[in-house]
């Protein structure tokens, strides 16, 4: 387990900052649509994505953090699940891009609510309700104060969410790329399964590609590795946990280069 090394300032008080963390300036955070899913089997629920609003608003107002999301679509079509049930694959996925872009029209709405001015962009255009992705004016959106959600992935069949929230984190520069899990990290099995499961404080890309382990999917951890992009996995629910992600402190599980000793605890 990474040892604190060092206090300071961000944003408020003296943090406690874990080795190979830092404050993080601008941030791409990965959700699953899951989140707005509330306490019903599948869809959205207003209540849910008011929580979460006011979640991802509190971390934002403790730490200044330029926020990006990438959301994904679950919750309302998943475009495997169509192809498994005789589907083009294809036309499954396009399906499931335009579930991606409900849940973040849903999301804006209620980060609106609560204060939080928003854009929405997507990979498959729709100028009605969305503007369409543009790396420059995305980033001058972000550096207005906005957070910007991008919707439909990548815009392209047969790559997930995950690989979305890898190339926008490096096309916007971000300093970190988070994936928000219902675990609390990164296992060398699965915990809700093995009571024994250990979970990594840190851990290089090459182990997590190597051990087939379920963090994202094997492009998003390869684009993170080429660029050094850093990953953080961790249980979004956890009080504070993402203000205090953002700030730098050892939360969830750092996925990062292979210079990185990988410390399981």
């Amino acid at each position: 387990m990474a040892v604190n090394a060092q206090n300071q300032e961000v944003g408020g008080p003296a943090h406690q900052i874990a080795p190979g963390r830092r404050p993080y300036r601008r941030v791409l955070l990965k959700l699953g649509g899951e989140y707005l899913v509330g306490d019903a089997r599948y869809g959205i629920d207003p209540r849910a994505a008011q929580r979460l609003a006011e979640l991802l608003a509190q971390a934002i107002h403790d730490t200044g953090v330029e926020l990006a999301i990438v959301i994904g679509g679950g919750n309302l079509w998943r475009g495997d699940t169509g192809h498994q049930l005789g589907m083009e694959e294809a036309q499954s996925h396009y399906i499931g891009m335009l579930g991606t872009c409900m849940n973040a029209l849903a999301l804006q709405e209620a980060l609106e609510r609560v204060g939080i001015v928003t854009r929405v962009q997507t990979a498959i255009e729709m100028r009605q309700v969305a503007e369409p992705y543009i790396r420059r004016r995305a980033i001058d959106h972000l550096e207005d104060g906005k957070v910007v959600i991008f919707g439909a992935g990548t815009g392209n069949p047969f790559f997930t969410t995950d690989t979305a929230g890898a190339l926008r984190a490096m096309e916007i520069g971000a300093d970190v790329l988070f994936k928000a899990t219902y675990v609390d990290g990164v296992y060398d099995a699965d915990p809700r399964k093995v009571a024994s499961a250990s979970r990594y404080d840190r851990i290089t890309y090459l182990d997590v590609l190597n051990q087939r382990l379920q963090v994202m999917d094997s492009t998003a951890i390869s684009l993170c590795m080429e660029h050094s992009l850093p990953l953080v996995v961790f249980r979004l629910e956890e009080a504070d946990a993402l203000t205090r992600a953002i700030r730098g402190e050892s939360v969830g599980t750092l996925v990062g280069p292979s210079d990185m000793p990988a410390v399981a605890e």
